[in-house]
């Protein structure tokens, strides 16, 4: 099936990939820089524009960057992380949903090293114990970026998927990659690939009149 190009479908149809990342296909270089090329028209703060993409696609590399993400994930699953208040209780389908996410995101970290390409977004500069403005400013200047990246590759046949968990090794990660950990923060490790199949449809959401909010709360 041809991958989509209405806007729409895109958007409705953007999923994270994880399952349906074909292993066995390389990905054409020349697709990771149309795709790049589009991402870097995304809006960033003051145009500043301090974004930069390391991509992977050496096998060694790849196979050191699973490392590293396996261990963030144990980390990530075993230490204490502060309650978030609820708003509303979890129904048996938002169970369900969650019991997929989980058994996909483990068929991810049994196969990253066999995703054949990594992407690792950067913004220039930290905001460690910053302001809440500063850390949104500087966030909100590198994922519009990203998400572009992925609506890109999936109008392009190609899967992502957004996973974090190597950032409780960020350091080590950086002195992988040669990323100035002083400088420059990372956000986000994006697999990247052919999918297996091409049709992917719009995912069960909230009902819109339980999430928007007129002129108040």
């Amino acid at each position: 099936m041809a991958p989509p190009r209405d806007i729409d479908e895109v958007l409705t149809t953007t999923r994270a990939v994880r399952r349906r990342l074909d292993l066995t296909r390389s990905v054409d270089p020349e697709l990771v820089r149309e795709c790049m090329e589009l991402a870097l028209q995304a809006p960033t703060g003051g145009n500043d524009q301090g974004w930069h993409f390391v991509v992977v696609t050496d096998a060694d590399t790849r196979r050191a960057i699973a490392d590293i993400f396996r261990r963030g994930a144990l980390d990530y699953a075993q230490r204490e992380r502060p309650t978030r208040p609820r708003l509303r209780e979890r129904s048996e389908d938002d169970r369900a949903a969650r019991r997929r996410v989980m058994s996909s995101s483990g068929h991810l970290f049994e196969h990253l090293d066999a995703v054949p390409v990594h992407v690792i977004p950067c913004v220039e500069g930290r905001s460690d114990g910053a302001p809440l403005a500063d850390q949104a400013t500087m966030f909100g200047s590198i994922l519009p970026a990203v998400w572009s990246f992925m609506l890109a590759a999936r109008s392009r046949g190609l899967g992502t998927a957004w996973t974090t968990v190597h950032l409780e090794h960020e350091t080590e990660m950086a002195a992988l990659l040669g990323i100035p950990i002083d400088a420059v923060t990372q956000v986000a490790l994006v697999p990247l690939a052919h999918t297996i199949g091409g049709e992917f449809s719009p995912a069960e959401r909230r009902p819109v009149d339980d999430v928007i909010h007129h002129d108040h709360w």
